[in-house]
């Protein structure tokens, strides 16, 4: 075969591939909407087969729309869980009702969940005048149904005039299959599963502690209300993801719950959503963390810093509501900076007003620097070199009459940087913190936390 006709088959090939995606399409979305408690996340989580949702026994706890990917049959769809949706809510409530409408004008179609036990409220009804309007597929799920009086029970939702209701109980799993056969034919055609991983956009979560202003940034990129803000502290609490368009290419950001002081200390659905949030840095690449600029920094703050690198990610620092400090309060935040982040000197900084948009554009090149350190590859014979010097300039303490000497040095692997010296004897703590310190002025490594382990030689016993 000649190169040209390798060429021609090549192109083919490549243009199969995207025709199949073009055909493919993105995923059918199924908005998931009920008033508030009637086990909507419950639900969800039975639908995924796993526990996403933070989910308590009150009403009021999932405030945003939060998507999910979800697998039936072979075919896959997106869930979005929304807040409980009351037409004729005021403050917070109404804030959390609009994402609920909007995930509906979003969706392909809507499952609608009913409290099976308490029966037709004032507010269904309400729902049910929207979700007409909206033209979009129904599926009626009457939820807590455990039992056999409950699917007779259940038989009353007929009078909301959406047809069959569904009987199924999100927390036992009861009705569930037949639910979601439901599901998928109101669906349109899903594409099948695809086995074969796509590396996708890079995932960056927004971390802080509660009310620093993580929410207002994510709507800020994403160029809508797309998150619930308030002043109220802790208003999120399911991670929230977003593709955002920046610096001409797509991000994926994941607003999070503030974490708390302890995690110990929270209760209820805040320890669960401190659970996800912890879940959510590990899952991304990048942990962008927001400190508010016009206030002190606090312990609570380094504490969410560490933890961010003790995760193993690339790391950036971005100062928010840079609109409301003064000269004097810049002059103490120097001083913050140099005596509380000492341990992350490398981490890139941008101040940003997230309300207003300031400098938000220079999250890009901070982020792109960040996950550069992260991914730096040091070729084995580069980092040998560099030890040998090291070492014939500084070399390790004596200790007990004796001094360890560093032998060979290996990259293991990156993202993070992980290093493995082989040595004669181990190496002090203090003696580690100065070889990371010159690999870093060497290299480079900037927004990423550097691993080293020590492998003293085994010593032969019969010797």
């Amino acid at each position: 075969m000649s190169a040209d006709e390798g060429a021609a088959m090549e192109s083919a090939h490549a243009l199969t591939e995207a025709e199949i995606a073009e055909e493919q399409g993105p995923l059918p979305v199924l908005a998931v909407v009920g008033r508030p408690n009637v086990g909507k996340s419950t639900l969800v989580n039975r639908i995924l087969g796993r526990r996403e949702a933070v989910v308590e026994d009150v009403p009021g706890v999932t405030r945003d729309r939060v998507a999910y990917d979800a697998i039936w049959n072979g075919r896959e769809f997106t869930v979005v869980d929304t807040g409980g949706w009351d037409p004729d809510a005021k403050g917070l409530a109404e804030r959390i009702a609009a994402q609920a409408e909007v995930a509906v004008n979003a969706a392909d179609a809507v499952l609608f969940v009913v409290d099976a036990n308490v029966g037709i409220t004032d507010t269904d009804e309400l729902v049910v005048r929207v979700l007409r309007t909206s033209g979009k597929p129904i599926v009626l799920a009457a939820n807590k149904v455990d039992d056999q009086r409950g699917e007779a029970e259940a038989a009353a939702l007929w009078n909301l005039g959406l047809g069959e209701p569904r009987p199924v109980s999100g927390l036992h799993g009861r009705g569930s299959g037949d639910l979601l056969d439901a599901v998928l034919d109101a669906l349109p055609e899903a594409p099948k599963e695809q086995l074969d991983a796509v590396s996708g956009p890079r995932r960056v979560a927004i971390v802080g502690k509660p009310n620093v202003g993580k929410s207002s940034l994510l709507n800020r990129l994403a160029g809508e209300e797309r998150v619930v803000v308030d002043p109220v502290a802790g208003t999120t609490v399911d991670p929230v993801d977003e593709l955002v368009e920046l610096g001409g290419r797509t991000w994926r950001f994941v607003d999070t719950a503030g974490i708390r002081r302890r995690v110990k200390e929270a209760s209820g659905h805040e320890y669960y959503a401190s659970l996800r949030t912890r879940s959510a840095v590990e899952r991304a690449e990048v942990a962008l963390v927001l400190v508010d600029a016009s206030q002190p920094m606090t312990e609570q703050d380094q504490r969410i810093i560490s933890a961010a690198e003790e995760a193993g990610r690339a790391l950036v620092v971005a100062f928010n509501k840079w609109d409301l400090t003064d000269e004097e309060r810049r002059h103490y935040l120097e001083r913050e900076i140099d005596r509380d982040l000492v341990r992350v000197q490398w981490a890139p900084r941008v101040n940003i007003t997230a309300r207003t948009g300031w400098h938000v554009d220079r999250l890009v090149p901070r982020l792109d620097e960040a996950l550069a350190g992260w991914e730096t590859r040091v070729p084995t014979g580069a980092l040998n070199s560099f030890l040998g010097r090291l070492v014939a300039e500084h070399p390790h303490p004596v200790r007990g009459g004796k001094q360890a000497r560093v032998l060979f040095g290996t990259q293991a692997s990156t993202a993070p940087p992980n290093f493995v010296l082989f040595t004669s004897g181990p190496l002090e703590a203090s003696y580690l913190r100065f070889v990371e310190r010159r690999l870093r002025e060497e290299f480079g490594f900037v927004g990423t936390p550097v691993r080293i382990q020590v492998r003293p030689r085994k010593r032969d016993k019969k010797r």
